[in-house]
């Protein structure tokens, strides 16, 4: 079974701006991050768990969380 839940690690995040990007553990892709879809605050290196939605402009994590 697929398993929806990715790893990753926050390679940039602009607080002010409120957006960044995720490398992909798994498959080293880069994926945009929104700060509405962050359930707590990131920063650049964190480890992180998310999920992955196609948005308008190509994959887009949610349900980003710091991997404990």
């Amino acid at each position: 079974p697929f398993d929806p839940i990715r790893n990753g690690v926050v390679t940039f995040f602009n607080e002010s701006k409120g957006f960044g990007f995720i490398r992909d553990l798994e498959t080293q892709e880069s994926v945009f991050v929104h700060v509405n879809n962050v359930l707590e605050p990131i920063k650049d290196n964190n480890m992180v768990t998310f999920e992955v939605e196609m948005g308008p402009k190509g994959p887009s994590a949610f349900r980003v969380k710091l991997l404990k």
